[in-house]
């Protein structure tokens, strides 16, 4: 089988909101690449070896003191080179074309005549539709360069040099709204890169474990923390396939989960997939660390430091252990080495990175190079059932998070028989599909309400539903009014302590997905 690494792309990102998206559109198209910042050092990007480059759009304008630049020599590796909104304006200006600013900053949807069928533009009409986001243009190309078309506030849309493969092009061929931004990626993949498509998740999944197996002595072992989510789930099953009982898994139980959840996972990867399964009701030691605490911040740290002791306490009993496998994936290895450096912290999140901290162990992370849907894809080619792939995203500090205030048994009640109604009745009529997120919260006040011709004075239960492709940014899902309603009656209905529901319509940002 071909090595799925063997044809790379390369992504210099100069700060684009969309370099992400680039990478997401070449990975679907079966080529392996990654997303690196514009000052990515020579000699690494010659021992990247990439069959080709593609320069981000950005923010910034070519003539500002500070703005990113490339260095020139990478246009004389001899691959082929794309260049994206920015990406075509900084080629120009390296090259002696002429940038200058536009008279009018050119903005969404715009027509996009073509003057030549090249091998960028093979296949496509006369006329596209594509997304503009610029407030510079390209006046005149550099030398050697033909012009291949443009919209009416930008002549100069697109260029090309054939004898270097240097191309360009003013808009975003990686967003929806430029509807065959995919076929021109494709052309400059396979018409213009020539390469023919090896990145497939079954590829991945022969090449991963035997790296694990490289990686991994043929006695030593190896833990993962399961939760039962997608990553940490395809990462157990991805070690086990690699090294099988060496994989010691371990189930840390906070009285936190979602109803049933606890036996679920354990039904699943200890009956149905046969891992060694350490399973640890520390329900009481979660709740007690939380008595009395209301602050976000403080419940998370908390709870994170009780899933380590917790994690490292049943680790040491397993003894000769020396790797730990987490799901750490491609979004999160990006944040870190952009463009625009880590983010800052919103909010802490929970996840097992202190562990190496706290025992000598050594970092198995299969999914590093992946997005979330190749995961799921990876899932998918190892066995794992849909319910459990198309799980909706749950924070590490679980219930927690999602009950504002003190966390207390009787307010857990609540909120979990809560959560299950939402979660089978977006099951039910199939929005759960849908949408990237969807649960109930559980707000610190009562309210005042009748039932029965009795006043009653009990919780309130705000429901979250939002669409999102990455979790960066979301939007509030717009439900049918008839489900909401009946969603609402469910909840105060059979939820005993609730009399009222709101819905969120937040977008993120300025809010985020989860409240707390």
């Amino acid at each position: 089988m071909p090595d799925p690494h063997q044809e790379k792309i390369l992504i210099l990102d100069f700060g684009s909101q969309y370099t992400q998206l680039i990478a997401r559109r070449v990975r679907e198209l079966r080529v392996y690449c990654e997303i690196h910042p514009y000052s990515m050092p020579l000699e690494e990007i010659r021992k990247f070896a990439p069959q080709g480059i593609i320069l981000s759009g950005g923010p910034r304008s070519v003539y500002e003191g500070d703005a990113p630049r490339l260095d020139p020599r990478v246009l004389e590796l001899g691959v082929p080179v794309l260049g994206i909104c920015y990406g075509l304006q900084l080629l120009s200006h390296m090259l002696g074309g002429t940038v200058v600013p536009a008279a009018s900053r050119e903005y969404g949807r715009k027509t996009f005549t073509i003057h030549y069928f090249d091998d960028l533009f093979h296949g496509l009409a006369p006329q596209e539709t594509v997304w503009m986001s610029h407030g510079d243009l390209v006046e005149k190309p550099p030398p050697g360069f033909e012009i291949l078309g443009g919209s009416d506030a930008s002549p100069v849309g697109a260029i090309r040099d054939v004898r270097r493969r240097l191309y360009g092009v003013q808009f975003h061929p990686e967003v929806k709204h430029t509807p065959h931004g995919r076929e021109i990626l494709k052309n400059f993949l396979f018409r213009i890169c020539r390469l023919s498509g090896l990145w497939t998740m079954h590829s991945f999944i022969e090449a991963t474990v035997q790296a694990i197996r490289r990686q991994v002595g043929p006695a030593e072992r190896v833990i993962c923390a399961l939760s039962g989510g997608v990553d940490s789930s395809v990462t157990a099953v991805l070690v086990h396939r690699a090294v099988g009982d060496r994989l010691t898994c371990i189930f840390v139980n906070n009285g936190l989960l979602r109803k049933g959840e606890a036996e679920e996972v354990v039904r699943l990867f200890r009956d149905r997939e046969h891992l060694n399964l350490i399973y640890v009701d520390a329900s009481e030691r979660f709740l007690a660390l939380l008595k009395g605490v209301t602050d976000p911040e403080e419940k998370r740290r908390r709870i994170g430091r009780e899933f380590i002791e917790v994690f490292a306490e049943e680790a040491g009993k397993i003894g000769g252990v020396r790797y730990l496998a987490q799901g750490t994936l491609y979004p999160d290895v990006i944040e870190s080495v952009s463009f625009k450096g880590p983010s800052a912290t919103i909010k802490t999140h929970h996840n097992v990175g202190a562990l190496p901290q706290v025992m000598p162990l050594q970092l198995i992370e299969p999914l590093r190079e992946l997005f979330k849907d190749e995961v799921r894809e990876v899932g998918k080619e190892l066995g794992l059932p849909d319910s459990l792939l198309w799980r909706h995203p749950f924070p590490g500090p679980g219930l927690a998070i999602r009950i504002l205030g003190e966390v207390t048994p009787e307010r857990l009640a609540i909120l979990r028989e809560a959560d299950a109604i939402v979660q089978e009745e977006m099951q039910r009529t199939g929005w759960y599909r849908k949408v990237w997120q969807a649960f109930a919260v559980l707000l610190p006040v009562r309210t005042v309400g009748v039932m029965g011709d009795e006043r009653t004075y009990e919780h309130v239960v705000a429901l979250r539903v939002v669409d999102s492709t990455d979790a960066m940014t979301a939007d509030w899902t717009r439900l049918p009014h008839e489900f909401l309603a009946h969603l609402a009656n469910r909840l105060i209905n059979e939820v005993k302590g609730v009399n009222r529901v709101v819905y969120d319509i937040s977008s993120k940002p300025p809010a985020t997905i989860e409240w707390e």
